[in-house]
């Protein structure tokens, strides 16, 4: 069986897999970052068809565009904050200015 062949099946694997992973993750982050690493092997399957041009647009808008703004998305989300920062108990009150 030839080399590239053995590739092409390999990453069909992957990509079923990471779509899998992305789709039935309970926890939001573990999805995101899945999603990210899928439109990143899809673009890989764009350049093994022949396509650059599909696979950089794969990986700048669905990768990367998309990735980010989907983990600035989830950042903002409430319960999103792990507690006070170091140092400061969560019963401290900040110092009054006047």
């Amino acid at each position: 069986m030839n080399p590239g062949l053995w590739f092409d099946a390999v990453l069909v694997v992957v990509l079923l897999w990471l779509a899998w992973a992305a789709l039935a993750s309970r926890d939001l982050f573990r999805g995101i970052v899945l999603f990210i690493a899928f439109g990143l092997v899809l673009a890989m399957a764009w350049v093994r068809l022949g396509a650059p041009d599909v696979a950089l647009a794969e990986a700048a808008i669905g990768a990367g565009l998309t990735g980010a703004l989907l983990l600035a998305t989830w950042g903002r989300l409430p319960g999103q904050d792990d507690g006070p920062p170091e140092g400061e108990s969560p019963d401290e009150e900040a110092p009054d200015d006047d």
